[in-house]
């Protein structure tokens, strides 16, 4: 077997196959379309639901999953993660990375990685997913599948690059999404065998529970990027091209909020308004009331009202 191809396929289970800066040599930026298999396949995955039909139970556990796994990326990783937006314990910390990688949108590391990169960059040359500088498509999906973005830039995280059990989450990032989607199979098979009246099955649970509500999940994160930067109102004067948008903000739990965001980016909130609807930051209020996370970081009024371009 090829060199490459064994590479490629050590990349599926071993994100450290490849070293850094072998992904980040010149003409990097090619995609590597053997490790696009499992992200092609899973959309196709998709479409197994024409032969396993529906049943009411798989939608909820589909909803479901959307829901806790979108708190789980836009909480976890991306507001404690990238923005530490929030105090919680070492064993917390590690349980939100379990759920936050259990949406397959790589490890913590990674995503905390290229995330604060995204910030000290926004919009600009080295931007990784500026639809700006690099088109829509790129910034939506094109711009994670490259070489050039694979590695974790292990130093723009320091903070949670100490911590061992980060570091194996990070490294074996398909291991909890492939231990969902086994656990959802096995789960199916035992309410066809136990609790029929359920109307359900492993596959019915995998296609729905895992395969569509993954994707849903997946391309509503990426409009934060897309979209996001495209379409909507602008409160503040940002340096970057960052938009507020109502129905974003629905779709991805309050990161719809994006200018607001990129103004303030340390908040745990992102609807800074009442009536800006933001369900991570409720979901994050109710942890906080239950003693689970700690000093939830507010807006402070002079940095709410500073720099606008509309009211």
């Amino acid at each position: 077997m090829p060199a490459s191809l064994t590479r490629s396929l050590r990349l599926w289970f071993d994100s450290h196959a490849t070293p850094p800066a072998e992904a980040a040599a010149p003409g990097a930026r090619r995609f590597d379309l053997l490790r696009l298999v499992p992200f092609v396949a899973l959309h196709l995955a998709c479409l197994g639901a024409f032969f396993t039909g529906w049943s009411p139970f798989a939608l909820a556990v589909a909803a479901l999953l959307y829901a806790v796994r979108m708190v789980a990326i836009t909480g976890f990783y991306h507001r404690y993660f990238s923005h530490k937006a929030f105090r919680t314990s070492r064993a917390m910390q590690f349980a939100f990375a379990v759920l936050g990688a259990s949406a397959a949108q790589r490890g913590p590391l990674w995503w905390a990685a290229h995330h604060r990169h995204h910030h000290a960059h926004a919009d600009g040359p080295a931007d990784a997913h500026s639809p700006h500088r690099h088109g829509f498509l790129w910034a939506h999906l094109g711009w994670f599948a490259s070489r050039e973005h694979f590695a974790t830039r292990l130093e723009r995280v320091p903070d949670l690059a100490r911590y061992p059990e980060l570091r194996f989450l990070d490294r074996f990032d398909i291991l909890v999404p492939a231990l969902l989607g086994l656990a959802l199979y096995g789960a199916g098979e035992a309410c066809a065998a136990w609790w029929p009246a359920l109307g359900t099955d492993g596959l019915q649970l995998f296609t729905w529970g895992f395969a569509i509500s993954t994707v849903a999940l997946w391309h509503a994160t990426f409009t934060v990027n897309s979209l996001a930067h495209s379409f909507g109102s602008r409160r503040y004067a940002t340096r970057d091209r960052s938009r507020n948008n109502l129905w974003l903000a629905l779709l991805t739990f309050g990161e719809g909020w994006h200018n607001n965001h990129h103004h303030f980016p340390g908040a745990a909130r992102q609807g800074f308004y009442w009536w800006e609807i933001d369900l991570t930051y409720y979901a994050l209020r109710a942890l906080a009331a239950l003693g689970i996370v700690q000093d939830l970081r507010p807006v402070p009024a002079a940095v709410r009202d500073a720099r606008r371009e509309n009211a």
